[in-house]
């Protein structure tokens, strides 16, 4: 009995074993390995809008126990570079919008738009210019070469006819702007900075110097969909003396937080979640002033360039998760990757493993019950046909069968009532077929066997 019964419920066991390995092995492809100790992010030279951001974000992420590495890099096009480069180990970036999309870096995803900067076109001159066309012919900065504002100067211009063919494009530093407008060595200049950039403030407040009214505002955002609409009001950089004398259309590009498609999860959220918080926070100067055209949470979710993964935009709408909440961070992301794992323990193998007992037991009494059926079709023949001796024999030798087998019959302990309960039933059975048998005519005297009596009887 027990080796049947240790055959019986390996037989049943096994199956369950490798369903239970498979569902955990398909969980396995979803769970990541743990996240490494630390990442890199690119963002500009020290004391830039980028690196100060950058260093934000260092502050809060290694509070939660990972190292973030901030790299100096010469801007844009150099964080970008380092982020498509297959060799380079920075994972995240901060880049001006418009110098790529999805189509050219289909490797990386937006955490979002963080700084809003404005195109700032400067000129001097009496004449008062308000479409980029009319700077055709003339001198322009466009800022330094491989630059995100050179970049997107270019594309301005060219977009309004202005080529190095007609006009004198000339690649220069930004903060020399101001001199070389004042001393006449330029008629015009593109720069791409915060409103709160020194060199904006220097040059709004040169006299001989004006900023253009952009009369082509909506047309160029309407065209170019990482550009938008800002407008400067009149006298709000200088309230005294009324800077800028009037308001003042303008578009803007928006920086972007950049990260690529192998950043791992976990920092990825991490990083979302530092990032919503740092864009939630009040963007003041020290002053207690307003600083101009900052940029909410209700940016972290609208890129126009650039796929948002769904982690970080879990994050952005949800919030971190409760491990997350609760928890540090390495104790969180561990419960993280073991509740994916839990998935298929609750739904397949808990429920599995209360079944194979049922599903034993059923298959024990079915052992029992099969002659049962058995048993009860003969005794249903018993009561519907004429008991002939040949009839009695044929059912004689059926039961002798069943009780061969049922004797054969093999079962756990919890089962053995049942089973010798079938034992009396087949013993009942046979009592009603030798009822039957007694209840048979006994044979009459042959005849001849009479004629030798009579004649032995004369003798």
């Amino acid at each position: 009995m027990r080796r049947f019964f240790s055959l019986e419920y390996l037989a049943i066991l096994i199956p369950a074993v490798l369903i239970c390995v498979g569902a955990v092995w398909f969980a396995l492809r979803y769970v990541k390995p743990a996240p490494p100790p630390s990442f890199a992010i690119s963002a500009a030279s020290a004391g830039s809008p980028y690196y100060d951001l950058a260093m934000r974000f260092k502050e809060q992420v290694e509070k939660k126990g990972v190292k973030l590495e901030v790299r100096e890099s010469q801007g844009s096009f150099d964080n970008l570079k380092l982020l498509k480069d297959d060799d380079s180990d920075v994972q995240a970036g901060i880049v001006q919008g418009g110098l790529s999309n999805h189509i050219d870096s289909p490797q990386l995803f937006s955490m979002g738009r963080l700084l809003t900067e404005p195109v700032w076109i400067f000129y001097h001159g009496t004449q008062t210019i308000d479409h980029i066309t009319q700077l055709k012919g003339k001198r322009i900065l466009i800022g330094p070469e491989g630059s995100g504002t050179s970049s997107l100067a270019k594309k301005l211009l060219d977009a309004n006819g202005v080529t190095p063919e007609n006009s004198k494009l000339i690649a220069m530093e930004l903060p020399a702007y101001p001199d070389a407008l004042s001393n006449n060595s330029a008629d015009a200049g593109f720069l791409v900075l915060g409103a709160e950039a020194k060199t904006v403030q220097k040059l709004l407040r040169q006299p001989d110097i004006k900023l253009m009214n952009m009369a082509q505002a909506d047309a160029l955002i309407q065209r170019y969909p990482y550009l938008s609409a800002v407008v400067l009001r009149q006298g709000v950089i200088d309230f005294a003396k009324n800077i800028p004398p009037s308001d003042t259309s303008l578009v803007a590009t928006k920086a972007m937080l950049l990260i690529r498609d192998d950043l791992h999860p976990a920092l990825r959220t991490l990083l979302a979640g530092v990032v919503m918080a740092a864009q939630s926070e009040p963007a003041l100067k020290p002053t207690g002033e307003s600083k101009l055209f900052t940029l909410g949470t209700e940016a972290l979710t609208d890129d126009p360039e650039f796929s948002i993964s769904d982690d970080v935009r879990r994050v952005y709408k949800s919030g971190p998760t409760f491990f997350q909440r609760v928890l540090p961070f390495w104790v969180a992301t561990l419960f993280d990757r073991a509740f994916i794992l839990l998935l298929p323990v609750i739904g397949i193998i808990v429920p599995l493993f209360r079944l194979v007992p049922g599903f034993y037991n059923w298959r024990m009494r079915q052992r029992i019950l099969r002659w049962y059926r058995a048993l009860k079709l003969l005794e249903r023949d018993l009561a519907k046909n004429t008991a002939t001796p040949e009839f009695i024999e044929r059912k004689e030798k059926e039961l002798d069968l069943i009780e061969q087998k049922v004797w054969g019959i093999s079962v756990p302990d919890q089962f053995a009532p049942e089973l010798y309960t079938l034992r009396d039933h087949v013993e009942f059975v046979r009592r009603r077929i030798a009822h039957l048998r007694e209840k048979q005519p006994k044979p009459s005297p042959q005849p001849a066997a009479v004629g030798r009596s009579l004649v032995l009887a004369r003798s």
